[in-house]
């Protein structure tokens, strides 16, 4: 069993290193969109569990592995905005985080990443790539899983709404686990938390 892990907006393959390091005893692959640098494509072969953190949810469900046997959603989600009939971040939101995007596209992620609660610099950013996944988090519904998710959320995230965390992968076969003093980055906040829900996956079968 290989682990696949999976970045969200703004942030990249470093974001993992704590809890990677946590499961290190397991074989992985950790992909990067290419933000902050040259992106890694990661083509798994065999069986693997996806670990996820929030938009890399949408982008492991756009495009799974063939080997795909379960997702660990962390902070994850498969539609990031509101529509009427379901919860979300409002469309107002990000629509006013695009048109903020083109005046200064580094002020704006700051931004972003401050609210998650990364407070941390960051290189040169490919800004065109940041914007188009912008977009895809805005309007982008990927199927939901065919395979086991369990969905870790933090209660305290200030990103999502709890109305949206309650309902995430509704209608797939997801269990769930509710951090009380969680925020947006769990791996980073809580990393012996997630790699204990990981390898809780593995062992009940994934």
């Amino acid at each position: 069993m290989k682990l696949l892990f999976a970045h969200g907006w703004g942030f990249g393959s470093a974001f993992w290193e704590p809890l990677a390091n946590l499961l290190a005893d397991m074989p992985q692959a950790i992909d990067d969109c290419g933000y902050f640098g040259a992106p890694r494509a990661c083509r798994v072969e065999g069986p693997c569990l996806a670990i996820t953190h929030s938009y890399g949810t949408m982008r492991v469900l756009a495009d799974p592995p063939p080997g795909l046997v379960g997702i660990v959603a962390i902070n994850g989600f498969e539609r990031f905005t509101a529509r009427p009939d379901r919860a979300g971040v409002p469309v107002r939101v990000v629509d006013r985080m695009l048109r903020r995007f083109g005046e200064d596209p580094r002020a704006v992620l700051a931004e972003f990443r401050r609210q998650c609660g990364a407070g941390d610099g960051f290189g040169e950013i490919d800004a065109d790539l940041l914007r188009t996944d912008l977009l895809r988090l805005r309007d982008a519904q990927p199927p939901l899983p065919a395979v086991p998710v369990l969905s870790l959320q933090g209660a305290r995230d200030p990103l999502l709404p709890e109305a949206m965390r309650a309902a995430v992968f509704a209608g797939a076969a997801v269990s769930r686990i509710e951090s009380a003093a969680g925020g947006h980055l769990l791996p980073l906040e809580a990393p012996e938390l997630c790699a204990g829900a990981v390898r809780g996956m593995i062992g009940h079968g994934a």
